[in-house]
């Protein structure tokens, strides 16, 4: 009994918060302490699932980002998410991710509905991969403030007409993807760029095998969305089993004592982060040369606060 009730210090603290007064420090505890792991694989599907949105990937195959600096354009986003996480929207350093999350965006033209739907993302796909492989689901506070929290995120991107309560943002994500998800070759394409990426990982001989373990997590209207073949039934299964088995290891380890919020790890663009670096270090550069004029506008001056 005393390990269950050291196992569940830090859920103790978030059920004692307010999740829409205190969204950032319940979020920062349940994505840097609880769940760091998970989040970091939630959010790695959550973009991997906007991708199946052609105006989307029809924009990141333009910019050539995902062509040529895979790695990179991967630890610009992971980053700069989780300098908000840790340090808070409104604190200079998630101002500073702010402006450059916004400097980036205001380059191009990106309809307002695509940006509410990969910020969709960011709240429920962790939802649904932690009810499914996390080692515990996260409680309705985890769930209300990662819901707050990136509609305080959305608002201050500039983002219009997010959804003011959690069912109706939800219900606009599962509409909005059966509205657009598709086949297109600009999805395949920048598919197969992040597959290729994941699978740069783990050493050479293991490619194969995760191409396959990928491909057997993805659901049929992400496979379908990027002309994937379908992993054989046993992967799927095999794959959500070492999942759970790993949850089930991870529920009998003591509470983290650290947060594991903006720690690059063996990050190869940005080694040993945040030492040295500061949140505007991140980031692509201007848009190529020779990209299509028709992706390109002047920087957004609307509703995203310039800090």
């Amino acid at each position: 009994m005393a390990s269950v009730s050291r196992r569940s210090r830090w859920l103790r603290q978030i059920e004692a918060l307010d999740p829409v007064h205190d969204h950032t420090e319940i979020y920062r505890i349940s994505a840097g302490y609880e769940f760091p792991w998970d989040y970091q694989r939630a959010l790695e599907l959550a973009l991997f699932r906007t991708y199946c949105v052609p105006t989307i990937s029809a924009l990141l195959e333009a910019t050539g980002e995902f062509r040529d600096r895979p790695q990179k354009r991967y630890d610009d986003t992971a980053l700069l998410m989780a300098e908000l996480a840790e340090h808070g929207y409104d604190s200079p350093r998630g101002k500073e991710a702010l402006r450059v999350i916004n400097r980036a965006h205001g380059q191009y033209v990106i309809s307002n509905d695509d940006m509410r739907y990969v910020l969709s993302t960011f709240v429920y796909e962790p939802i649904e991969w932690i009810s499914t492989f996390g080692w515990r689901p996260l409680s309705t506070h985890e769930q209300q403030a990662a819901f707050h929290f990136y509609r305080a995120v959305g608002v201050r991107m500039g983002i219009r007409e997010i959804p003011a309560g959690f069912d109706e943002f939800w219900a606009f994500k599962r509409e909005y993807e059966a509205a657009t998800f598709r086949f297109s070759a600009t999805n395949q394409r920048v598919g197969t760029y992040t597959l290729d990426l994941l699978k740069s990982w783990y050493p050479k001989p293991l490619s194969g095998a995760v191409d396959v373990a990928i491909r057997g997590l993805l659901d049929e209207p992400m496979l379908t969305a990027f002309g994937f073949r379908p992993a054989p039934p046993w992967i799927g299964t095999t794959a959500r089993g070492a999942l759970r088995t790993r949850a089930a290891v991870v529920r009998l380890l003591p509470p983290r004592r650290r947060s594991k919020l903006a720690q690059a790890g063996r990050n190869p663009t940005y080694p040993g982060y945040p030492a040295g670096y500061r949140p505007s270090d991140l980031g692509a550069g201007p848009p190529p040369p020779d990209l299509d004029p028709g992706f390109l506008t002047r920087p957004r001056s609307s509703s995203a606060q310039e800090y």
